[in-house]
């Protein structure tokens, strides 16, 4: 599993992205380690922890960018 840090101008942490490649998710927490959300490649939606469709496509920057 690859992880992608994602940090602002100043250095700090804003969240992570996890490329699980067996389920052909990727997947989203934010600075505290919490999953706020997860991307399907196969079906090439975005979702919420609660597995809600947020939008078609890879949306997942717009979650940890989040104010």
């Amino acid at each position: 599993m690859s992880r992608e840090i994602v940090r602002d101008r100043a250095g700090r942490v804003l969240g992570w992205y996890e490329d699980n490649g067996i389920s052909g998710r990727i997947n989203a927490r934010d600075a505290s380690g919490r999953w706020i959300g997860f991307y399907d490649k196969k079906l090439n939606e975005t979702r919420d922890p609660g597995g809600r469709l947020l939008a078609k496509g890879n949306v997942l920057p717009s979650l940890i960018f989040r104010p």
